[in-house]
């Protein structure tokens, strides 16, 4: 008789692309997106749940680099249709704008907030799923819905933490865009596919670099793999018109620091173009292709929106090398990136204008325009701030000195709970102390309250600030260390005040 084979155990790791998130950083992540959630509330904007899954049909196909509907999400066929997990949550909300256009008010405000997939190539720092928070304004073609979604990315950043001028909301026009390619001679539809390639090759221009994004809009690129990708197959005429769009904010601010050399004014950082000067740039690039002059009108629209409002250059910019990835933005396109000391972080946000999106359901065009935050991202530069310290604080432990008073040990805990402090009972084996301490560092604890035999006949409980003393520990001699304030006795009585004072 053949011997049985043993079933291998499962292999304890995540799926590549993915990742385990803990407590404090679920803790942190709750708490921004409060944050965020109240801003967009304060904008007057609805929450909105849809579901993970939508039809392919639904989602249609607007991820950047693919060219089969099923590629760039996870797919799969049931009863004969396609369903998959969404990409974003814009195309869901077009989806939910489309169903049920004859309930829901015109415009329609709505933020959301949730997870999203996409079945990409994973590397360092990037992810198959990863936190969207978007708002969304269905149903205005006004300049003022794009101008108040940056004026409100602005407020969102200062409002979880990130100082004026450490970031910038960049703002841009696919209008723009498309009068520069139509001047480069790609503007016609016969050259659809061209304009496709020159969108996403010039969307990676920080990753690839002026060399990479040349050679994608010429012939090809071959990568350090030895993967090739096909070019958009323009002559050098072309490629200097579009890079002459592309590099727009560099020679703004060139131009703008030589006449500063010569009337002896300071110019704006480098990061930061003037307005005015980058209107009247794009203005001269797009000259002759009606379009492109739409998108610069636009621009200045919002500009002068922002400005009435106290948005100036100093929190928003237009700024030429914004583009975004996504194929169905048709107008005003802005990304928030963080600069300065935080620049390593890049982009954390970004939107547009994207009046087809409703009308692939309902034929009708319906204006639309909103933004998403990369949250995770955002979430990474808070962090390195140290700003959101505090969350990742662990519950106060309550340790078991006697088995048999465990029930009073619990009451501790009820009480420290009714006051709002967050605190558990050791359930581990209490036999050994030590580990009980153990425990409370890894779990990040503030405080340890302890009460042995001595402590409850006399009323007492001893407070041990875990944090303080291990400041402490690696500077105090042995005597110090007795009488070091890290830990100090109170009455029971006085225990919640006590703690919440240390706390505090």
């Amino acid at each position: 008789m053949a011997k049985h084979k043993k079933q291998p155990r499962p292999k304890a790791a995540a799926p590549k692309g993915f990742r385990d998130y803990f407590g404090a950083e679920v803790t942190r992540r709750q708490s921004m997106l409060a944050e965020i959630a109240r801003i967009y509330h304060l904008y007057g904007f609805d929450a909105l749940e849809t579901s993970a899954v939508e039809t392919v049909e639904a989602l249609g196909k607007f991820l950047p680099d693919v060219d089969r509907p099923n590629e760039g999400v996870f797919a799969w066929e049931e009863d004969g249709d396609w369903l998959a997990l969404r990409y974003d949550m814009t195309a869901p909300l077009a989806r939910v704008a489309a169903q049920y256009r004859q309930d829901l008010p015109s415009p329609y405000r709505r933020y959301t907030m949730g997870p999203v997939w996409r079945n990409e190539k994973p590397g360092p720092g990037r992810f198959r799923q990863f936190y969207q928070c978007d708002a969304d304004t269905v149903g205005s073609a006004s300049m003022a819905a794009d101008a108040e979604v940056c004026a409100m990315l602005a407020d969102v950043l200062e409002a979880v933490g990130i100082a004026r001028g450490d970031y910038v909301v960049r703002v841009n026009n696919r209008k723009v865009l498309n009068g520069v390619m139509e001047v480069a001679g790609i503007g016609g539809p016969e050259h659809e596919a061209e304009r496709g390639i020159v969108l996403r090759a010039i969307d990676k221009m920080d990753r690839l670099g002026e060399a990479g994004v040349r050679a994608l809009l010429g012939e090809g690129r071959r990568d350090e793999s030895g993967d090739f990708t096909k070019g958009a197959g323009l002559g050098e005429s072309e490629i200097s018109t579009i890079l002459k769009f592309v590099h727009g904010k560099r020679v703004i601010s060139e131009q703008l620091s030589d006449v500063a050399d010569q009337d002896r004014v300071d110019p704006l950082p480098p990061d930061r173009v003037n307005n005015v000067e980058a209107v009247r740039y794009l203005r001269n690039l797009v000259s002759g292709s009606e379009e492109g002059l739409e998108g610069v009108k636009e621009l200045e629209e919002i500009a002068t929106l922002l400005d009435a409002q106290g948005y100036g250059p100093d929190r928003v910019v237009i700024d030429p090398s914004v583009v975004r990835g996504l194929g169905y933005y048709t107008g005003p396109v802005y990304e928030a990136e963080l600069i300065g000391d935080l620049a390593r972080f890049g982009s954390v946000a970004g939107g547009g204008r994207y009046d087809d999106l409703v009308k692939r359901f309902t034929g009708q065009e319906v204006p639309a325009t909103g933004v998403s935050i990369g949250v995770d991202r955002l979430l990474a530069a808070l962090s390195g701030q140290e700003r959101d310290a505090g969350h990742g604080d662990g519950p106060v432990i309550v340790t078991i000195m006697d088995r048999q008073r465990t029930g009073e040990y619990q009451t501790m805990v009820r009480r420290l709970r009714d006051a709002g402090i967050r605190a558990e009972l050791y359930l581990g084996n209490p036999k050994n102390f030590g580990n009980q301490l153990k425990y409370a560092d890894k779990r990040g604890a503030p405080i340890a309250v302890i009460q042995g035999e001595d402590e409850a006949a006399r009323g007492v409980v001893q407070i041990k600030d875990l944090k303080l003393g291990a400041k402490l520990a690696a500077s105090l001699s042995h005597e110090e260390w007795r009488d070091q304030p890290a830990q100090f006795e109170c009455a029971v009585a006085d225990m919640v005040d006590a703690i919440r004072k240390r706390l505090s």
